[in-house]
């Protein structure tokens, strides 16, 4: 890709914070754990990524729109550790949209504790695992879209994807059989 001019920069920068919003403040989500952080994260990238707009060099505007947001999570996350002296994420669940309208009352608060603890459970995997997973499962990027984000070779992705995905079922599992044995 050539070099932008101010103009057409300023345009790049708006048309893809603008077609991945959605995408970046999921992304915000999952990793600062509400709503407000995740916001502030994706207003940070914007005016990173419009500094810093001379640097994309073409390929995947997705991958390096959502890379700047990551980025500015972690600026985030270690603000957080500095002024908290350890990792802390809040435990404010973000809202999981209905998949569906359910007629009956009990099979949607049945879902709803699933989706929920789906949720929980995924908010307390480690945060590589937790960032592999919402980019391939609730953004659906590729293997190397994941790669150009994170940063890593697509061995680490698949590596990262499979054990997230493990230690999920795991948890689920856990929390499952508790939840059984609790209910008795």
């Amino acid at each position: 890709m050539s070099p932008l001019n101010a103009s057409d920069a300023a345009d790049f920068v708006d048309e893809l914070a603008r077609s991945h919003l959605d995408a970046g403040y999921n992304v915000g989500r999952w990793l600062l754990g509400n709503d407000h952080d995740a916001a502030d994260a994706v207003h940070d990238a914007f005016v990173r990524a419009a500094r810093a707009v001379h640097t994309y060099n073409g390929g995947n505007a997705r991958a390096w729109w959502l890379a700047i947001v990551r980025n500015c999570c972690f600026a985030k996350l270690s603000l957080r550790q500095r002024e908290s002296g350890h990792q802390s994420f809040e435990s404010a669940t973000p809202a999981v949209a209905m998949l569906r309208a359910a007629d009956d009352v009990e099979a949607a608060a049945e879902a709803g504790q699933r989706r929920a603890l789906l949720a929980e459970q995924l908010r307390a995997l480690p945060l590589e695992f937790r960032e592999a997973l919402v980019l391939r499962e609730f953004e659906d990027l590729s293997y190397r879209e994941i790669a150009d984000v994170l940063q890593v070779p697509i061995g680490t992705v698949m590596s990262r994807l499979s054990r997230g995905r493990a230690l999920l079922q795991r948890a689920l599992g856990a929390a499952s059989a508790s939840e059984a044995i609790d209910g008795m």
